[in-house]
């Protein structure tokens, strides 16, 4: 109450006023949220905040939560407790655990599509040969294999994205560097004998922008690589045209390989998953080349 003039008398007289917001009236930023929690202008304003915060702005979908790391399983986590889509609530936790993210796993300081050489690889026959050998053999084979192709792709600098049973998914910064390591690999698998099985392996080399989701790469690049170790039917090194025009000749006579362009069977349809402007090439090692020199002169003339 407040006492002010009594225009009658002259008197003071009480005049009611309100009482100051109590503390506990005054809406905080928590009571604030909870009562636009819902808000579709609110949920839109807080992902267009999370667009220009470090990391990846749509973390929280399967694709970004997927594999290993604090900050995924703490998503994976958030997203089955917090439940609802549509919510503002959710979009400041899974901001938080972005930046996190970030940090911790220096996402921030990649630029984004940065160009990436990816290296794929497999065993030519690998399955059919697994049926008849069984699970013992398979998995001793598989645990030389890893010992001697992963050390050379490691060394050189390269980030192993995935195993997938009897391939392998990598990443290089450069394409020589992925070429020169994915060369040494396979010299290196020339030691490993399983019961008298000798593994071949095809490598797929290609130099793009795939897009980096977590711990994965995915994108239009991702596939292309993919298809041209496909190529590579009976073992060997393909290589696309992206990623040989970055590598100099004289790169490759240091490395002592020699690319012959890779051309499709007469009978062959074009290959599914590569554009039609690209050349693949393989890549022979000249002790290759003298080889099949030798076993051409060799046959009997008709």
């Amino acid at each position: 109450m407040e006492l002010g003039p009594n225009p009658a008398s002259g008197e003071p007289e009480q005049v009611a006023t309100a009482p100051p917001p109590h503390d506990s009236q005054r809406q905080s930023p928590v009571r604030w949220l909870r009562s636009k929690n819902h808000s579709p202008g609110v949920v839109e304003m807080l992902r267009r905040a999370r667009r220009v915060l470090p990391g990846d702005p749509d973390f929280g979908d399967p694709l970004s939560t997927a594999g290993e790391g604090g900050p995924r399983a703490a998503a994976r986590a958030a997203s089955r407790l917090l439940g609802i889509q549509d919510a503002a609530s959710r979009e400041v936790s899974l901001g938080a655990l972005q930046v996190w993210q970030a940090l911790t796993e220096k996402v921030s300081r990649e630029p984004a599509n940065a160009e990436m050489t990816l290296v794929f690889t497999d065993l030519v026959n690998f399955s059919e040969w697994s049926l008849k050998a069984g699970d013992d053999a398979t998995l001793t084979l598989l645990r030389r294999v890893a010992r001697v192709v992963e050390p050379p792709l490691l060394d050189a600098g390269g980030s192993i994205v995935k195993r997938m049973g009897d391939g392998i998914m990598a990443v290089f910064d450069e394409p020589l560097v992925a070429v020169r390591a994915a060369c040494a690999a396979k010299e290196a698998l020339h030691s490993v004998d399983v019961d008298g099985y000798i593994p071949r392996m095809r490598v797929g080399i290609h130099t793009g922008r795939p897009q980096r989701l977590a711990a994965d790469w995915l994108g239009v690049d991702v596939n292309i690589a993919a298809r041209v170790m496909e190529r590579a039917t009976k073992g060997g090194i393909m290589v696309s045209s992206a990623s040989l025009d970055k590598i100099s000749q004289a790169d490759l006579d240091e490395l002592g390989v020699v690319a012959k362009r890779a051309h499709r069977s007469l009978f062959g349809g074009k290959p599914a998953g590569i554009p039609a402007d690209m050349a693949i090439y393989r890549l022979h090692t000249r002790r290759e080349l003298t080889a099949s020199d030798k076993t051409a002169d060799a046959e009997p003339q008709a």
